[in-house]
């Protein structure tokens, strides 16, 4: 069974930095590429950054580009998110999941960002 644990969100004041974790089982890690997304109430989740399964960065939304860093480690089935100078737009539940996969979400993580 496919399953997604996140954790490491929190409440921090803007300019803040956080660091995501997503702890992943039920599959072979080191065989797919990872997505963090996130979503606001009322509002459609969006993919914050992707990972490929060898740790080379496919992409990072353009709000998040020089400020939030995506990376993996195959040993501990572990992705995680880097989150520097964060802003109260990034505020929301944060989740992962595989690339392109039907798969089903993980409880997420909140992180809210407000002074």
């Amino acid at each position: 069974q496919v399953q997604f644990v996140e954790s490491g969100g929190g409440s921090v004041q803007p300019g803040g930095s956080l660091r995501l974790a997503c702890s992943a089982s039920g599959f072979t890690f080191s065989a797919y590429a990872m997505t963090w997304y996130r979503q606001v109430a009322g509002k459609e989740r969006e993919s914050v950054a992707t990972i490929g399964n060898r740790g080379i960065i496919i992409r990072y939304e353009e709000s998040v580009k020089d400020r939030f860093t995506i990376s993996r480690d195959n040993v501990k089935n572990t992705v995680y998110l880097q989150m520097n100078s964060l802003k109260p737009e990034d505020t929301a539940v944060y989740y992962c999941k595989r690339l392109q996969y039907d798969d089903s979400w993980g409880q997420g993580t909140q992180v809210t960002v407000s002074s």
